[in-house]
C-alpha cells in the first residue's frame, strides 16, 4: 500500500472539500434570512475535511513513527486541523455561521499553499535529524501549533471587528451586559437592516454584533495565549537539552517574542486598563499579520534553527 499515494489524494480532497464549505458558508451569509439549514452542509462539510487531516496526520504519525510535525508541510497540515477543531467548536457554542464563512477560507489558503505550492519531496516524510529526536518535540511544536490556529482566530475577529466598525470608535459601555448567542445578534442584526426602516434599530443590531465579537476575540486570544507561553517555555527547554543554549536570538525565537508582547499587551490593556474596542482590535489585528511573519516568513529566509525545508 502507498501511502503517499493515499495521504496526498486525501489532502487534495480536503482542498475540495473546503473550497465547497467556504461557498455554501459565503452563500448562506448572503442571503441570511432564507438559509437558516444551508450551513450546516457547510458545517458538516469542514467535519468530513477535519476527519480526513486528521487521518493524514494519524497515518503519517503510524507510518513514520514519529509525531507528524517534522517539516513545513505537516505543520500546516496540522494549523489546518488545528483551525478547523477550534472553529468546529466555537461555531457549535455560538451558533454563529459566521465563523465558518470567516475561517474555512483561512485553512482553505493554508491548505492549497501545503498542496499547491510545496514540492513533492518536500511533502514526503523522512527521517529525523539527531536534534529533532526529543520528547520535547511534541510539546514545544504542538504548543506552538495551537496558539497559532488560535491567536489567528480571535485576530480575525478583531479584524472584522474594525471592518464592520469602519475604523471608528464605538462605545460599547451603552450596551446591557446581557450575553446572547451570537447567532441572535447576527439575526437580529440582519433582519434590522433588511426589514427595518429605523437606522436607529439597525444601528442597535449592529452595535450587539460589534460587542460579541469583541467580546469572542477576548475570549478566545486569552485561550491562546497561554499555548503561545507553554510552548515558547518548551521550545527553550528543547533549545538547551539539543544545542546547550536556552535562547539564541534565532529569527524564528525572536518573532515568537514579538508575537508574545504584542498578545501580552493585549491582554494587559483589557485586564488593566479596561480597553475594549477599536484599540484591543488594532492590538489583536496587528498580532494577525505578526503571526504569519512568525510562523511563515522566517522561514523565507532559509536562516536559523528553524527555517526547515523551506528554501533552506
Amino acid at each position: 500500500m502507498n501511502w503517499d499515494i493515499i495521504q496526498n489524494f486525501s489532502s487534495n480532497l480536503v482542498f475540495g472539500i473546503l473550497l465547497f464549505a467556504m461557498t455554501i458558508y459565503w452563500i448562506s451569509l448572503s442571503f441570511f434570512k432564507w438559509t437558516k439549514n444551508l450551513s450546516q452542509i457547510g458545517k458538516i462539510s469542514a467535519i468530513i475535511a477535519n476527519v480526513l487531516l486528521f487521518f493524514i496526520l494519524g497515518s503519517r504519525w503510524i507510518v513514520a513513527g514519529y509525531f507528524p510535525l517534522s517539516n513545513l508541510y505537516e505543520s500546516l497540515l496540522f494549523l489546518t486541523w488545528t483551525l478547523l477543531t477550534i472553529y468546529l467548536y466555537v461555531e457549535f457554542k455560538t451558533k454563529s455561521k459566521l465563523m465558518g464563512a470567516i475561517l474555512i477560507p483561512v485553512a482553505l489558503l493554508i491548505n492549497g499553499f501545503a498542496n499547491l505550492t510545496l514540492s513533492p519531496e518536500m511533502q514526503k516524510s523522512s527521517p529525523l535529524v539527531p536534534a529533532l529526536q526529543s520528547n520535547w518535540l511534541m510539546l514545544h511544536v504542538s504548543m506552538m501549533m495551537l496558539s497559532y490556529g488560535t491567536l489567528i482566530m480571535g485576530s480575525l475577529l478583531c479584524i472584522l471587528f474594525l471592518v464592520i466598525s469602519k475604523y471608528q470608535d464605538i462605545d460599547l459601555k451603552v450596551l446591557d451586559e446581557s450575553s446572547l448567542p451570537l447567532y441572535n445578534i447576527m439575526l437580529d442584526y440582519y433582519e434590522a437592516k433588511l426589514f427595518s426602516p429605523s437606522d436607529e434599530v439597525s444601528e442597535l443590531g449592529k452595535l450587539k454584533l460589534l460587542q460579541s465579537l469583541d467580546n469572542w476575540s477576548y475570549r478566545i486570544i486569552g485561550l491562546g495565549f497561554p499555548f503561545l507561553t507553554i510552548g515558547i517555555i518548551a521550545g527553550g527547554v528543547w533549545a538547551n537539552e539539543a544545542w546547550g543554549s536556552y535562547w539564541s536570538w534565532d529569527p524564528k525565537e525572536t518573532w515568537a517574542l514579538i508575537t508574545w508582547i504584542i498578545f501580552a499587551t493585549y491582554l494587559h490593556a483589557r485586564i488593566t486598563k479596561g480597553w475594549e474596542g477599536k484599540k484591543t482590535a488594532i492590538l489583536g489585528g496587528l498580532g494577525f499579520f505578526v503571526i504569519w511573519i512568525c510562523y511563515l516568513g522566517v522561514n523565507f529566509l532559509g536562516k536559523g534553527l528553524h527555517s526547515y525545508g523551506w528554501l533552506s
